[in-house]
């Protein structure tokens, strides 16, 4: 019988949260022949989707619902957690500027908008936080948090001395930027970014490139945003000195990491670090584990970048323990996974399908896949198979 077994995934982002995936993992590892107290159920996140509920559920604390600007400009419900006694809150992006938020037909960069995750750091600084988390992941915008900064005091103007528009495609006409208005109380709170990413503000790997399709972005619609993005970015680094374009993760969110390090000194974390450190005897239970299990909704070369993948491997490497990946699609060339401490990747799908039947029934292919994966743990241990 194998011993201690860390079930320790993300969430299957717009189809599962993180808690039923850790659920539907840990079902099928019973079924399939593990007992309960063998498994420790780590339910992890990286800046993006979840890090709300994750860090609540592990640090304690209590949620804030306000209302606040939609990716769309329209008014949508919001949460944000106060932990450590109100010390600190967790703004999650998301939860203002989701791709979750707007159907995939309604998807447009060119005019989608940050706005709103700068107000909600305003209820946070009305709440007499002394830190703000704010989680980089899961946007639906590519404004390089210039919708954050306005909601912040920050006045975006063009050569005619208009307030620019919500939206990336805005910023070509950025002519000059003042801070003068900026709420005064970000300067005695520490802000930090929590990334999924490590990508730069612009080029072939910045939040354009590489994330704007998924968002609804035409190639034009790349090729005119990421100019814009690198636009904003020189704008950045002439009024900011210490700020600049290639620096790691600044293109997080559609460019809201560059928006937060340049407004507001934020420092970026690794958004899945930040969550492992919340865990309390993590390194413990790490160190007794036999095999650890993560999962991720779509798993490709990229997801060694900042994703929970990558944080999860960094433990299995350093305590010399088999990782498993379970996912709902795999893709490209797995080797910078494997090279990085995963043992195996297994798509949960049984048979080709598409995409809407496969989240429709992702809980129960998930258990499935776990218990196939328990089932052969125990006859290689030479157990009961």
């Amino acid at each position: 019988m194998p011993g201690k077994i860390i079930v320790a995934p993300d969430a299957f982002k717009e189809c599962l949260d993180v808690f039923a995936v850790t659920e539907a993992i840990v079902r099928g590892l019973v079924c399939g022949g593990a007992q309960e107290q063998q498994i420790v159920s780590c339910p992890l996140a990286d800046g993006g989707e979840g890090l709300l509920d994750v860090l609540v559920h592990t640090s304690g604390g209590s949620m804030r619902e306000v209302m606040v600007t939609g990716p769309l400009g329209k008014a949508t419900a919001a949460s944000f957690a106060l932990l450590e006694e109100g010390k600190t809150a967790v703004v999650e992006m998301a939860q203002a500027a989701g791709i979750h938020l707007i159907d995939p037909s309604e998807r447009n960069p060119r005019i989608t908008t940050t706005f709103g995750v700068g107000e909600l750091m305003r209820h946070a600084l009305d709440a007499g936080v002394r830190r703000i988390i704010v989680g980089l992941g899961g946007s639906v915008t590519n404004d390089g948090g210039a919708g954050m900064a306005q909601a912040l005091g920050v006045s975006f103007k063009d050569e005619e001395g208009c307030e620019l528009p919500f939206g990336g495609e805005a910023l070509l006409s950025l002519a000059s930027l003042d801070c003068s208005g900026m709420d005064p109380r970000l300067k005695d709170v520490e802000i930090i970014g929590a990334c999924d990413v490590s990508n730069p503000l612009c080029g072939n790997n910045g939040a354009t490139a590489v994330y704007g399709p998924q968002k609804g972005a035409t190639e034009e619609d790349v090729v005119l945003l990421d100019r814009a993005l690198n636009h904003y970015g020189k704008c950045l680094e002439v009024l900011f000195p210490s700020f600049r374009r290639d620096t790691p993760g600044v293109g997080a969110a559609g460019g809201l990491g560059a928006g937060l390090a340049a407004f507001t000194g934020a420092s970026l974390r690794s958004g899945v670090e930040l969550v492992l450190d919340s865990h309390e005897d993590l390194e413990e239970q790490w160190a007794e584990a036999e095999v650890i299990i993560t999962g991720e909704g779509r798993v490709d070369g990229q997801s060694m970048q900042g994703k929970v993948i990558s944080g999860v491997a960094e433990m299995a490497r350093r305590y010399e323990k088999p990782l498993f990946v379970l996912c709902g699609k795999m893709s490209g060339d797995m080797a910078p996974l494997y090279a990085g401490g995963v043992t195996a990747v297994f798509p949960i799908a049984p048979a080709p399908m598409s995409e809407e039947e496969a989240m429709r029934n992702a809980s129960a292919y998930l258990s499935r896949t776990a218990e196939n994966l328990m089932r052969t743990l125990l006859r290689l241990k030479g157990g009961e198979g």
